[in-house]
């Protein structure tokens, strides 16, 4: 992008070169976007990825002192204790995991002898394996004894409990979404969020000292809602063809971030269809200024690649053919339109709404609390909060 040719660029008084630096990023972060969705392994698995053990060790135990049994749940003393050192112990072959809101096992001690001294516990890696052991074992193979899905159940029902004791005045939550339709350009949502709020009893109003500067993000609505609506059907001609008209600064760089999200994605709709024959051409005057450039070349091979596959949408470039590839791209249109605002001081607002900076804040207040706890605790994932 021209910085040049930014809208009121000459009349603030010198700001506008700093801010123009920061514009040509804008498209940057999008892209960077694009690039996670391609590589990221999937977060929801991260709490089930951490094993749990399923058996006891054979390896590391207190040999000859006791015998495990072939299913490796079971261990018996087979030894006559002379000494106060003679015991049997035996570990599980992984450590318990501690990235689960809880963790349960059970075991059974089936005959405790005649002075009954049998110890279970928690050791570390490297305890000496010359102390007592308890130890028939159930890591979930059979139905535990003990109701837990019931309890975990009753913990996050707590939980929750004390999440909605909280109490928020109506403007705040009102104001918050308001602010995340405006900053998008849903302008139709808008207007019916605003009428369905003057019917409730009483009506909703946006206190002044929430914060929220209604006339930067309502900035160009009415135009970023067609840009998005053009974008989301698949009409990258014509979205393209209105940015020419009302924002040729954006697209006046033709090897910027934005304009070649955009023109992958014009790539990806011919694949879509089926045009192959089209897609080849537009890939050959388009797509070719990117390769080998930083920065751009990985996703152009994996734009081309959709065209080696049968079924592109089963392929590991498939995620180019969901709808929220189309939603990337009208994010990164949204937030270059909300960036040539002359009024616009945050270039961090133009990325992100009010509720998603709220919900990154509130991301890092769990982690950090998790961190603090010694990375111990169920993981944060927003999406099954949400």
């Amino acid at each position: 992008m021209n910085s040049s040719n930014t809208n009121n660029g000459q009349s603030n008084n010198g700001k506008s070169s700093r801010l123009d630096g920061i514009n040509r990023d804008l498209g940057l972060y999008f892209l960077e976007l694009s690039r996670l969705r391609s590589s990221a392994a999937p977060t929801e698995m991260e709490e089930d990825e951490e094993e749990a053990p399923k058996e006891l060790n054979t390896i590391n135990s207190s040999g000859g002192f006791l015998v495990v049994a072939p299913d490796k749940l079971s261990v018996k003393y087979t030894t006559v204790n002379l000494h106060g050192h003679d015991v049997g112990v035996v570990q599980a072959n992984k450590p318990a995991p501690v990235k689960r809101l809880l963790y349960y096992f059970e075991i059974y001690v089936k005959d405790a002898g005649a002075k009954g001294q049998i110890a279970i516990g928690f050791t570390n890696e490297g305890f000496k394996m010359r102390r007592q052991p308890g130890v028939h074992v159930n890591f979930g193979q059979k139905k535990f004894a003990f109701d837990l899905k019931e309890y975990e159940a009753q913990e996050r029902l707590k939980r929750q409990m004390t999440i909605e004791k909280i109490s928020l005045p109506p403007n705040i939550s009102y104001g918050l979404v308001r602010s995340y339709l405006l900053h998008y350009g849903y302008e139709d949502t808008l207007n019916s969020f605003d009428l369905a709020s003057k019917s409730t009893i009483p009506p909703v109003y946006i206190a002044q000292e929430n914060g929220f500067d209604e006339q930067d993000i309502g900035y160009a609505l009415n135009q970023r809602k067609i840009l998005r609506q053009l974008i989301r059907n698949g009409e990258i001609d014509a979205a393209i063809s209105k940015l020419r008209d009302w924002y040729p600064q954006i697209v006046q760089d033709d090897k910027s971030a934005t304009c070649f999200l955009l023109h992958c994605q014009k790539f990806i709709e011919f694949v879509r269809v089926g045009a192959l024959e089209e897609a080849v051409k537009y890939g050959r005057i388009e797509l070719a200024k990117f390769f080998r450039l930083a920065g751009f070349d990985d996703l152009v091979q994996d734009c081309v690649a959709l065209l080696a596959y049968e079924h592109p949408q089963e392929s590991c470039v498939g995620y180019l053919l969901e709808e929220s590839q189309r939603d990337l791209v009208a994010d990164t249109v949204n937030a270059m339109i909300l960036s040539t605002n002359p009024n616009t001081q945050d270039m961090e607002g133009c990325l992100q709404s009010y509720l998603e900076r709220l919900l990154r804040q509130l991301t890092a207040c769990c982690l950090e609390r998790r961190s603090a706890n010694g990375e111990q605790g169920e993981a944060f994932l927003l999406r099954r909060v949400l």
